[in-house]
């Protein structure tokens, strides 16, 4: 995976009036957040919306596959991002509206417990 900056700053363009895009680098790509919440990825110059068993339907009715990698053993896994659509890439509405089911994905998701401090 590598950033597609441009990409990622047509992301915070578009979603400005949703709140603040940020970005954390792993893996060679990036994750995607919106006021501190995951809600998608940027492979090369891919983007892809975190989905969930409630959103996972608008995915599938466009035919947008979820995001692959190939594991440290060869074999091609999947996660729980879909593609996005390619209106995306030059509609802000349209980003606007599938960033949203991302973001609402992110909110469902079960919180990670922070790790504790050795005191």
């Amino acid at each position: 995976m590598s950033v597609d900056e441009g990409l990622v700053e047509w992301v915070a363009e578009c979603l400005e009036p949703m709140g603040r895009v940020t970005m954390r680098k792993m893996m060679g790509g990036a994750v995607l957040y919106c006021e501190g919440i995951v809600f998608a990825l940027v492979d090369e110059g891919d983007l892809y919306f975190k989905s969930d068993t409630v959103n996972e339907d608008a995915f599938e009715a466009e035919g947008l596959g979820k995001f692959e990698f190939t594991g440290k053993d060869g074999k091609i896994a999947t996660m729980n991002y879909r593609r996005a659509p390619l209106d995306v890439y030059d509609d802000p509405d349209a980003m606007r509206e599938w960033a949203r089911l991302g973001i609402d994905a992110g909110e469902r998701a079960p919180k990670k417990k922070s790790r504790k401090k050795k005191t």
